[in-house]
Order: C-alpha cells, then structure tokens, then sequence
C-alpha cells in the first residue's frame, strides 16, 4: 500500500546539512540502528477526559470509500470505521470479526463463511453476507476503477463474474487455487463491505463511485461513524454503537488533525492537543528518540524510487539502453548514507524489492530462501556494501557504453546532458532524500529539478505517469511476496513506475513474460514452484531498473504514555477501538 510517509527520520548533526532528514518506516526488531530500546526518558500524558482521543496520521485523506483507498493512512481511517470477514489483531495475524465460523474445502478452493447473527450497519440496518458479496464484485469490477481490483484474481470467475456467493447468513468464495493469504485479504479495506443503497444512490451516472462517502455522514459498520469532516482542517469519529464488538470499545471520540506539517502537529503534540502523532519532524526526532512516548514498531515495506518508463527522457532509446541509463543512476544513490546518517531508526538498506522478514508463502522467509539473484556480485545494488567512487566509475561505464559522452572532470559533456525532475509529496523528510539523491547525482553533471506537490495531487499524477522520477513507498497489504509484486503488473492500478502501459514505446521493456508469470503465480498449485516463481518475478522487476529500493521501512510515531491499547500491525495500520486513556 502506497504509504505516504510523514514520519521522519532522525537528522543528528552531520556534517554536510544539505543531508539533513527524511521521511519513514521498517522492522525495528529486524534491523539495528539508533532507535533503540535502551533507557527511555518520561514521556508526556494526554490531558484528555479519556472520552476523546486526539491524534495526526496525515493530512486531507485521499479516498474514504475502502473499495478506492490505496494508502497507510486511508487503511487506518477505514479499519476504525468499517471492518470485514476478519480483521488484523495486535500481532499482524488475521482472525475472525463479522464471521462465527469458517470451513475451507480439502482443496483448498472453496470457503464457507457464517456471519454472525445480528450484525448491523451504522444506521441499524441489517447487514447480511449479500452485502460482502456485492462489495466485492463491486471492487473486482472494472467499471469501479478500484487500483486493488486485481486482488480479486484470486478468484475463480462464474460467467464474467468472481465466484462469490451470499445465501441468508452464508457467504461462499470459491478460488482458482489455493491462496496462502486469502483470510488476511478478508481483512483488508478493499474486501470491507460497503452499503449497496447508500453507494449507488450517489453514483447514479456512474462516473464517481466514491461520492457516498465524501462527506461526513456516511453509512459505515466499524467501530466508529465519522460525524465531521471540515476538509483540510479536522476529521470527527464517533462510537459506532452497532459495532459489533462495541462492548469492547471505550474511546467515544477520535478527532484527527489532517496536517501534513509535521512541525505544526508536533507542537500540537507537545502542547497537549494532540495524543497520537504519525510524524516526527525530522530535527526534532534526536530530542525525542529516547523517550517513553516514542515508538519504532516492525513494518514490511520498502521506500523506493520509480522510474516512469514511458517518460521522454528515454526516447529514442531502446528497452535495453533505457534499462541501462536507469541502472546507472540507480547504482550511483549512496542508499547506505540515507539509511543510516539521514534515517536513523533502524532502517535496512534495501538490497533488493521484497523486504526482509515476509514470508514465502511456503513456510519460510523469502529473502532466506536459498536463491541465487543473476547480479549477486553487481556493485553496490544488491549487497549492503557501498564504495561512492567505485559506484560512480560504473556509472560512468554504464553510460558511456551507450554513447554518453564525458569531460576531463568526469562530469557529462554538454553534447549530452540529463536533466531529470524528481517529484515528491510535500514533507521537509522526503525533501531531505531528494537532495541526497540530487547531490549523488550531480556528481556525474546529472540536473535534478526537485517538485513539490500536494498529497492528493501527487498520489494522482503518479498514478497516471505524469513524473519523471518520483518517490514511491510500499507497505504490504499482506505477508506474501506476491504483494509486492503484483502492483507492477500492466493492469495493476498500482504500477506507477508505468512497466508495460505503453507496450508500443520502444523504449519500455516487454512486459508479457512479467504479466503471464504473475497470473501463473496466481493459479499454481505447487508452492514450491511457486515460491521460485516469486523470485523469479522480482529478478525480472530488478533487471529493468524502473524500482530501485531505498531501504526497508520501520515506524515511528509518538503516543502519550497513559494512552494504551493502540496497536500497529506490519503493514502500517493503527488501530484505535481499544485505546483507554488512564
């Protein structure tokens, strides 16, 4: 899931200043840094009556509708207003929440699920297992445009349709092969239910599928309703009273900040109007780092940057020589010196897409399967180890070998010049990382015009491949290699980076292979295949240079210290339904 990444990192003193900061999240007990679990000091207390709990995960959200959302933030906004089949509990497993009994086929193909009796929607009308399956083949539609549609793949179809199918209190789904992680999809936002009636009443021409819930008011069946929302400014949540586990839910409120000024929010924080903060300004962590209210937690996922293929910076070019001017700038950004002088809390320099710690699906980890990557030895990419002079002579190499030209000073010459925009969202922590990368580059004589854009904004433009270069974070949906994968795939609403959009662009690899590997994966029932098969997928990512990883993420936030009861699963959602405020 797209994670747009307020939190910061860690600017101790160092000494070049343009270095200074950068956004983030990764696996606090999987990698060792700073941010570490020695001695903290006393933390604050919320000031709070213990009705209302008052926190800052990001700014004016993207998409309320679950169907619709793509980012961290979006995912914790819908996991405390609506909930599924199953939901994540403290320790990232799925378990049961609207189902009081399962069965799965020997197969592995078809599951049976019993809803409980009596559930209801926020407005105390039934809901039944009709409404999951209309919510999902409502996802699964194209004409809903939902970037997770390709989720539903996992599906087998009856007619043009996926195979789900409700009677009374009985949902059926029955799969092309056995999915390792089909109950933790039932647990994810885009396979939530949402209100047949409400929904189409508001889209009645169909062209805006997320209109029902663009204002406050909306129908839901979480543990919250959201009773306000005064756009860019302030959200509200009340107790849902027909949640179904509303007995257990003892916060009444939850006001959010929507702020993507970290500076603002922190001294919100700090100023007692504020219990939860998602981000840290990136000076300011070094002062906070060891309190009691300061918290790095386990994450899976990867902050990278995305080449888009199809831009005109690689016309002209073939596949191979776009692959190769991508990998020479790839190699020559010091991932090392970000991770450790810029983030600072633990992150792992990303030696490849998938991060450490996922399964396999198999019952192993991925990256400790015994898999030889094609360019083991390649300098500087896929091992930790990083030489900046040795990096820089093959870049020069690289680019030379087709037809770049160079000066006595090792700079390019002016009869070929690269000039690159690199866009991010707007955080003084992804800036940070930006001018990293700018300085590596310039190095070689690279241009690099960094651009700023609003969050709503940028998450669109990328999704359309209106960039250069962006900035890009993934945070797992769930705990398999596939999810990481599968968002490059040409259909995939997720594919930024743009691989096989444009198979007519010369300049674009072929992307076929990529897109028939992955549907294999999808389907086979040997997961020993299949477990290579997923390597496989990620050499083929790596060879085009389109995704070049950063490091992997972690979590930090700040939280009062009489505030308990929050939790934050590895994929980056909080949880807030079971917070007390002593």
């Amino acid at each position: 899931m797209k994670k747009k990444i307020v939190s910061a990192m860690l600017i101790a003193a160092m000494a070049t200043s343009m270095f200074a900061g950068c956004g983030s999240s990764a696996s606090s007990n999987s990698t060792t840094g700073t941010a570490s679990t020695e001695a903290s000091t006393e933390g604050s207390v919320s000031t709070s009556d213990g009705s209302t709990l008052r926190i800052n995960l990001a700014s004016e959200p993207d998409k309320l509708d679950p169907a619709l959302n793509t980012t961290v933030d979006g995912a914790a906004l819908a996991a405390n207003s609506f909930v599924g089949l199953f939901t994540f509990d403290k320790d990232s497993n799925p378990v049961p929440a609207l189902v009081s009994d399962y069965t799965v086929s020997d197969d592995g193909l078809t599951y049976t699920f019993t809803l409980k009796d009596g559930l209801k929607w926020s407005d105390g009308s039934d809901l039944t297992a009709a409404d999951f399956e209309y919510s999902w083949k409502r996802a699964a539609d194209p004409q809903t445009a939902a970037d997770y549609s390709y989720l539903f793949d996992v599906f087998a179809k009856d007619g043009d349709t996926i195979n789900v199918k409700a009677d009374g209190n009985t949902l059926t789904a029955v799969l092309a092969a056995p999915c390792p992680y089909f109950l933790q999809l039932c647990a994810f936002p885009v396979f939530m239910p949402v209100p047949q009636a409400a929904v189409e009443a508001a889209n009645a021409d169909g062209t805006n599928p997320g209109a029902w819930c663009a204002e406050a008011g909306f129908v839901s069946n979480g543990a919250y309703v959201c009773t306000s929302w005064k756009h860019n400014e302030s959200m509200v949540y009340e107790k849902n009273p027909y949640f179904y586990d509303a007995d257990n839910v003892k916060v009444e409120k939850l006001e959010f900040m929507l702020s993507a000024d970290d500076t603002a929010t922190f001294s919100a924080y700090n100023a007692g109007d504020l219990d939860f903060i998602d981000s840290i300004p990136s000076d300011e962590v070094a002062s906070v780092i060891n309190n009691a209210d300061f918290h790095v937690d386990d994450q899976l996922g990867n902050y990278y940057i995305a080449f888009n293929v199809n831009d005109k910076m690689f016309d002209g070019m073939s596949a191979e020589d776009a692959a190769t001017l991508r990998h020479a700038l790839g190699i020559l950004i010091d991932r090392g010196y970000i991770a450790e002088n810029i983030g600072q809390t633990g992150q792992k320099v990303a030696t490849a897409f998938v991060p450490d710690g996922m399964s396999d699906g198999n019952g192993g980890i991925f990256r400790e399967d015994d898999y030889d990557y094609p360019d083991a030895d390649s300098h500087g990419y896929y091992t930790a180890e990083y030489d900046f002079d040795a990096a820089k002579a093959e870049a020069t190499e690289l680019l030379e070998s087709i037809g770049y030209k160079f000066n006595d000073d090792g700079t390019l010459s002016d009869e070929n010049p690269i000039s690159v925009e690199y866009l991010i969202n707007e955080n003084t922590a992804h800036q940070a990382i930006a001018e990293a990368i700018q300085s590596d580059w310039s190095s070689i004589g690279v241009d690099v015009t960094i651009k700023t854009e609003e969050w709503d904004t940028f998450l669109n433009d990328r999704k359309a491949g209106a960039f250069s270069i962006a900035r890009e974070g993934w945070i797992a949906d769930y705990d398999d290699p596939i999810n990481m994968l599968e968002i490059f795939t040409s259909d995939s609403g997720n594919n930024d980076a743009q691989l096989g959009k444009n198979p007519e662009n010369s300049a674009t690899p072929d992307w076929t292979a990529y897109d028939n590997l992955i549907s294999e994966i999808r389907t086979t029932t040997d997961n020993t295949a299949r477990v290579q098969m997923l390597h496989q997928a990620e050499d083929m990512l790596m060879d085009t240079w389109a995704a070049v990883p950063i490091y992997f993420y972690n979590d930090d936030y700040m939280c009062k210290t009489n505030v308990t009861g929050i939790y934050n699963t590895k994929f980056g959602t909080k949880y807030f339904m079971y917070a007390t405020i002593e």
